[in-house]
């Protein structure tokens, strides 16, 4: 796809997790439906109302794209259209749910299964993060940058844990405990695709984790590519939503990041 998206794309990605943000602060720490999808794995009806809505209206202004979303049924469309919504309307439910601030909106819109579009929005902290194929990366309008770290030892990271996590801890443990003995301090906050804009905004110098969905990473991996930094897989491997894992980072400290997770295997 050559040129700048079509601005209504943009427009649009912007106007749903806004949304979305709205509605989920409207029912924060109040009493709601909460159900397993696995042993750790929650869905609020609040989860499902917004990607509903957020379903109606690609159907009312886009009738040949398609969305691919967390809570109805989460696999690929079946017509494998051109342009494809991926949409997460909570993501960090499991924070939501049990009351803590730490959660976001995210959706890219993906073209031939290329991101050119994206929008995260943060609405306890009101932060609006987007980003264009090709045009850059920015937080409530004002431009977004990647961090100048070149070192582990001076670089902040973030990690997340997949929902299997407790039926083997191991290797996470174990490559967790390899970057806290490398880098300055790791964090795991509960949201991949804040990790990932955090990335972008130079609060975190790097971030990787396993097991993700093409929700968790579609719009947080385009924003950190536009501000600058570096997206691959925990191999090193191209980057690609539906890969599994992601490691996005400033790119000084990406050949270093991936040489701590080679050695860990």
């Amino acid at each position: 796809m050559s040129g700048a998206p079509d601005p209504q794309y943009l427009a649009t990605a912007i106007e749903a997790v806004v949304r979305a943000g709205d509605a989920q602060m409207a029912r924060f720490g109040s009493d709601m439906r909460i159900e397993k999808k696995g042993a750790i794995d929650l869905v609020t009806e609040i989860d499902i109302a917004i990607e509903r809505e957020f379903r109606d209206m690609i159907a009312a202004r886009f009738p040949d794209h398609d969305v691919l979303g967390e809570e109805f049924g989460g696999g690929e469309p079946a017509r494998s259209p051109r342009y494809c919504w991926v949409f997460d309307p909570i993501d960090g439910t499991t924070n939501y749910a049990h009351g803590l601030p730490i959660f976001c909106a995210s959706l890219a819109l993906e073209v031939d299964g290329e991101p050119i579009v994206a929008a995260v929005y943060d609405p306890n902290r009101k932060e609006l993060f987007s980003a264009e194929r090709g045009q850059g990366a920015r937080l409530n309008g004002r431009v977004l940058r990647v961090s100048a770290a070149e070192s582990l030892i001076d670089s902040l990271l973030v990690t997340g844990f997949h929902y299997d996590v407790h039926k083997d801890p191991g290797t996470v443990i174990d490559m967790f405990a390899a970057f806290i003995a490398r880098a300055r301090a790791v964090r795991r906050l509960g949201s991949a695709a804040l990790d990932l804009c955090y990335v972008a905004a130079g609060r975190f110098d790097g971030f990787w984790e396993r097991q993700l969905q093409p929700w968790d990473v579609a719009g947080g991996a385009l924003i950190v590519a536009e501000a600058g930094g570096r997206v691959t897989t925990m191999t090193g491997d191209p980057y690609g939503s539906r890969k599994g894992s992601v490691l996005a980072t400033n790119g000084g400290i990406h050949e270093a990041m991936l040489d701590v997770i080679r050695g860990v295997g």
